[in-house]
């Protein structure tokens, strides 16, 4: 059986041209940010230590409902800040970084994503908003500077689960 598919139909003007596809000036601008975040690390510098525990969480975008439903029961969740660094500063166990275009082109904070920001605060990590790619140039060279977390006390070790240790 063959499923017929929608055409891929743009929204038209009222002269009815179709509409240009919208501009991801959050995309461009975060994309931009890692290009420099990674010429930092080939430099040296302490910010670009960042670059390697740095990672992007694609929990935005556009997707078709069974696709959504399927990342929804796989643990996807509403909220979740764009970009993570796994490198424990200052006090903080990481950093959870909401990214925004520059305004004007910037988005609102949604709800979900501000109670994604506290709930990390909480938990002990550092959570933070930046609008546009200078306020989060700014915001990871800041906690770069910042001491290295101190473990204190033993680390328990999970019994549960298989060694990854032992190859």
């Amino acid at each position: 059986m063959t499923v017929a598919r929608r055409p891929n139909v743009r929204r038209r003007t009222s002269s009815g041209t179709p509409r240009r596809r919208p501009t991801d000036w959050e995309g461009q601008e975060q994309t931009a940010l890692l290009v420099w975040l990674n010429g930092q690390k080939m430099q040296g510098t302490s910010v670009g230590e960042l670059y390697d525990h740095l990672y992007h969480v694609p929990n935005g975008g556009h997707r078709n409902k069974k696709t959504a439903a399927d990342l929804k029961r796989q643990g996807v969740k509403a909220g979740v800040s764009d970009l993570v660094v796994r490198q424990a500063r200052g006090g903080w166990h990481g950093l959870y970084l909401e990214f925004k275009a520059t305004p004007p082109r910037d988005a609102d904070l949604a709800d979900s994503q501000e109670k994604w920001l506290e709930g990390s605060e909480y938990q002990g990590y550092c959570a933070v908003l930046a609008r546009g790619y200078e306020e989060a140039k700014r915001a990871l060279i800041e906690y770069a500077s910042w001491p290295r977390t101190q473990v204190v006390g033993p680390q328990l070790v999970l019994a549960s689960g298989t060694d990854w240790r032992k190859g």
